[in-house]
């Protein structure tokens, strides 16, 4: 008898149908595939398994072992932390971190990476002392530092888990496959990207914590991508027109420091002449080359000049220095001669890639894609150190080096490329630009700018701040950057509308293109993970569904109780 997907499925990318929708199939019988698909992996079972060891997988694996599940936890890089490691970007953070805003789990992650460089680092002791210590006083965040140090933090916290075996964690693994019958999960076979190794992963609970949402499609859950229309959310700055394959540029990320007087120059990159040359086409126009200090300023839509000196001096016009933007080490703060140099990570407008995407593609495209996002990295880097205007008048800063050992590769750029946008799944509430976008809270609330507030959630299992952020997409909008407001996490948007125990824990919960543009970030991300985290202990030990959890006032008021008492936040206590 074939079976309906709702009822069954199970695939391999080579055996898998792929629909205009990104739905999948799989023609075969339950019995036959499944005996098939599993005889060929061992078989692991855990209470908790999460595919993905980014910061939300990370967060959600840290809350679900504390609370006594056991857990499987796979990463597709050799480096658990995603955003803050493998893709090499400092947290971006709101103006409030240092006091609330942020479960206190994460800010016990960033006292941690405090620690380290206290312990291990040869620090200034002014600068040791400082207790919101910013290791690259960087721009972006009170909080710039290496990606290894993070790493290590990560790693410690999750060691004795693994060393009891309560944890088991797979670092280079990929999900390739998924068994699904009556709308639950059963199990998810993972392969090893190094040996080819494959294992199948049982357990009760499944959380999606890859960047780009990988889970959603192997087990036919459904999500949506791009952009939707206005005429379908009524949001302010939505789109006319739907287009699923209206996504954000992704960045390849890499580390340079700077040694004055010599000359560091790497090989003229094979797309340097088509990336120098290039001007993205964009609404609204972009301002010339994108290899240049001139780019989009992403509220007013101008004209806006960059600058950029490694040497510390003055920037032509007093622009912002892009030097100091994402600097991770501020080699001022250390003892003389512990650095030759400031070290900074280059995540600039400059390298933000437009020319496809990593989500509605084969793998060989993907790969593409990722190909050419490191040729206009390294062409910035080129173009940074030979024909980049200097304040003084001349041209290039030779001195610029390459950093392969900050980012852990050979060729010195991140392990993974840094992703602002995910698949998404269809959730049981989706939060809309109306609930959390300044103007557009504004509006359906009839209440001044200055007063309003973000709609307040009943079932909200945690905060977060930021501007909703949009880079320039794959079809051509340029910057879609406006205010938002001080938000919450509702739990019905981390609840598929029909797959039972799947939870996302990252950039796939129930958004819009729209408003997935300020629950991105870092603190948010590990927020989410965290809350996932806790759902599933709390389901495992109460034996109920996440449905009847959030559906039930008494038990939603019971385990939103049960999730402060570990430090979560549910609401804003501004100050």
């Amino acid at each position: 008898m074939k079976l309906d997907r709702r009822e069954f499925c199970l695939f391999s990318a080579s055996a898998a149908g792929l629909s205009a929708t990104g739905r999948l199939t799989y023609s075969g019988t339950q019995d036959e595939v499944r005996k098939a698909e599993r005889s060929t992996g061992q078989e692991v079972s855990a209470d908790l398994v999460i595919i993905g060891g980014g910061l939300g997988g990370c967060a959600a694996a840290i809350a679900a072992l504390r609370n006594g599940q056991r857990v499987v936890m796979t990463e597709e890089t050799d480096w658990i932390g995603g955003q803050l490691t493998s893709q090499g970007v400092p947290p971006d953070e709101h103006r409030w971190i240092e006091s609330s805003g942020a479960n206190s789990s994460y800010r016990k992650l960033r006292s941690r990476i405090r620690d380290y460089y206290r312990q291990n680092y040869p620090l200034l002791e002014s600068a040791r002392s400082k207790p919101n210590l910013n290791p690259g006083n960087g721009n972006v965040s009170r909080l710039c530092q290496e990606p290894r140090v993070a790493l290590a933090v990560l790693e410690a916290w999750l060691a004795p888990y693994r060393a009891s075996g309560q944890l088991l964690l797979l670092p280079e693994h990929r999900a390739v496959a998924a068994d699904v019958a009556n709308d639950r999960i059963l199990a998810v076979k993972v392969r090893s990207e190094r040996s080819g190794r494959k294992r199948v992963l049982v357990g009760k609970y499944f959380v999606d914590a890859t960047e780009l949402g990988d889970l959603l499609p192997l087990t036919g859950t459904e999500f949506d991508t791009g952009a939707e229309a206005q005429s379908e959310t009524n949001e302010l700055h939505a789109a006319k027109k739907a287009d699923p394959g209206n996504q954000q540029a992704f960045t390849m990320c890499f580390a340079v420091d700077h040694l004055a007087g010599e000359d560091h120059t790497i090989d003229k990159p094979d797309e340097y002449a088509f990336w120098r040359d290039f001007v993205p086409t964009m609404t609204p126009p972009w301002p010339g080359r994108l290899l240049d200090f001139t780019y989009t300023h992403p509220r007013s839509g101008q004209p806006k000049r960059l600058g950029f000196s490694p040497t510390g001096g003055r920037t032509l016009d007093g622009a912002l220095n892009l030097w100091t933007y994402r600097r991770m080490i501020d080699a001022a703060q250390f003892e003389p001669n512990a650095f030759p140099g400031d070290i900074s990570l280059i995540n600039w407008p400059q390298n933000d890639y437009v020319l496809g995407n990593l989500i509605g593609v084969s793998r060989d495209e993907s790969r593409r894609h990722i190909d050419r996002a490191k040729q206009l990295s390294l062409s910035l880097l080129y173009w940074l150190q030979t024909e980049a205007p200097r304040p003084d008048g001349g041209t290039g800063f030779s001195g610029l080096r390459l950093r392969p050992d900050i980012m852990g590769t050979e060729d010195g750029l991140a392990k993974h490329p840094y992703v602002r946008e995910s698949r998404r799944i269809r959730a049981e509430f989706t939060i809309l630009e109306e609930h959390v976008g300044l103007n557009n809270r504004a509006m359906v609330t009839a209440k001044d700018a200055a007063t309003v507030r973000a709609a307040e959630f009943k079932d909200s299992i945690g905060v977060g701040s930021y501007g909703i952020d949009l880079h320039p997409s794959s079809t051509g909008d340029n910057y879609i950057d406006f205010a938002s407001l001080p938000f919450q996490v509702p739990l019905g948007s981390l609840l598929p509308v029909r797959v039972s125990n799947l939870i996302p824990a990252c950039k796939n919960i129930g958004t819009t293109h729209i408003t997935s543009g300020c629950y991105r970030l870092h603190p948010v991300e590990w927020g989410i993970g965290e809350a996932a985290g806790c759902l599933a202990s709390f389901a495992i030990t109460k034996n109920l569904t996440l449905r009847a959890i959030r559906n039930t006032a008494k038990r939603l008021e019971t385990f939103q109780s049960y999730i402060r008492k570990q430090g979560v936040e549910t609401a804003w206590r501004q100050g």
